[in-house]
């Protein structure tokens, strides 16, 4: 029997099929999908923030992008026994408007970036997104297929 595992903000978890990652409330987060395809094995990571640079507590390291993904990535590719792993990522929306395009305050961009920029630099490739826009998020990974189902509110569901 197949479990649904939650992810929280600043989290993250790692599982097997025939069990769901899920994670809820990908507004500025990013939601980020790994998959290792041969030991059907995935890690979901909810990341608040696109780095730890200006921070002196960085002990929550799942909350940034910088930290957060070289250590999911080593610990599923260690667990799994592989390689090559698949990505998916979803989140980044710019929930607020300001009066000012102030980039320091377009979370959800620089968070969008900041995590391609650590894929791109772990030579992993995102194979499928839904990132932007104005509204907030939920994904839900199926460890059996690696189908991301993206949920937003009163809109159709996309599935990655």
């Amino acid at each position: 029997m197949s479990e649904q595992i939650k992810v929280g903000i600043s989290d993250y978890k790692i599982a097997t099929a025939p069990n769901q990652l899920v994670t809820i409330g990908l507004g500025s987060c990013i939601g980020i999908a790994l998959f290792a395809p041969k030991a059907k094995m995935g890690a979901l990571s909810h990341i608040m923030l696109p780095d730890s640079t200006s921070f002196n507590d960085i002990s929550n390291w799942p909350k940034f992008a910088d930290l957060a993904l070289p250590k999911i990535v080593d610990e599923l590719r260690e667990k799994a026994s592989e390689e090559e792993l698949l990505v998916k990522i979803a989140g980044g929306a710019s929930m607020f408007s300001f009066s000012t395009e102030s980039p320091i305050l377009q979370i959800g961009q620089r968070n969008i970036e900041a995590v391609k920029t650590c894929l791109e630099e772990l030579k992993l490739k995102i194979i499928s997104e839904h990132v932007g826009g104005k509204m907030g998020r939920s994904m839900f990974v199926d460890l059996d297929t690696f189908d991301v189902k993206v949920r937003m509110v009163n809109r159709d569901e996309f599935v990655l």
